[in-house]
Parts: C-alpha cells; structure tokens; sequence
C-alpha cells in the first residue's frame, strides 16, 4: 500500500484530484486541520527518535516555547 498526502489552498484543484482519484478506484479521505497536525508530529516524532532516554519535562516545555 502507497499513501500520498496532497494539499492544496485551491477548493476547485483538490475537487478535482479527488474525483480522478475516485475514478482511478484510490481511496480517498480528507482530513481535518488537527488530523493532519497529528499526523505531522508522528511523523516528526519518529524522525527524531534516537533511542536514547529524554526527559519528559524538558520535552514537552521545549514543545511549548
């Protein structure tokens, strides 16, 4: 299985992509503005994993700054 993320500020380019992918038979799914932001830190977040041990506390203030 392939996976594709495509995003577009244009309403009518996303329209169509999703119609030639329907009938091209790939399945499809438009995500919400927080799906997709979840699914960019998991991304990241297996990027940077090093195996090494990190604490917590230091991680999650060096997220909010």
């Amino acid at each position: 299985m392939k996976t594709a993320i495509l995003s577009s500020d244009s309403d009518s380019d996303m329209k169509l992509l999703i119609e030639l992918a329907n009938k091209l038979g790939i399945k499809t799914k438009i995500l919400s503005k927080e799906d997709a932001e979840d699914l960019a830190m998991v991304y990241l977040i297996e990027d940077a994993k090093t195996g090494e041990y990190v604490d917590t506390e230091d991680f999650i203030n060096n997220l909010r700054k």
